[in-house]
């Protein structure tokens, strides 16, 4: 196992033992920003904690046989934190979509794909 696998099998690991709880479903505000609606289900992994001190986010997609294909580093100059985005049984529109919704605004987000799930 490569490095970079080892990296996407530890959130696959986290998710397996842990599970994710989706907090803000597809079609609903954002808590502080109403105007932004969630294009897919977002979440977090349960029983962990990122660098804001909540849960590991998690963009989760539609096809429930793929797993975690990669993850979104952002940077949002509002906040001042930067933040990484699990992406997590994606397709590659679901892809499109959470990139698409990281790059809006004061937030800037690049994607790191798991090579094996390309």
């Amino acid at each position: 196992m490569s490095d970079d696998d080892a990296f996407f099998e530890m959130f696959e690991g986290l998710i397996r033992e842990h599970g994710i709880t989706i907090d803000r479903p597809k079609g609903t505000p954002h808590p502080s920003f109403p105007v932004l609606i969630y294009p897919m289900d977002y979440g977090f992994i349960n029983n962990t904690q990122s660098q804001d001190g909540e849960g590991i986010d998690v963009f989760q997609g539609d096809d429930e046989s793929i797993g975690v294909v990669g993850v979104i580093c952002s940077v949002n100059t509002s906040n001042r934190d930067s933040e990484v985005k699990v992406l997590y049984n994606c397709t590659e529109e679901n892809i499109r979509t959470a990139l698409k919704m990281m790059n809006n605004g004061p937030r800037r987000g690049i994607l790191i794909r798991r090579q094996q799930n390309i």
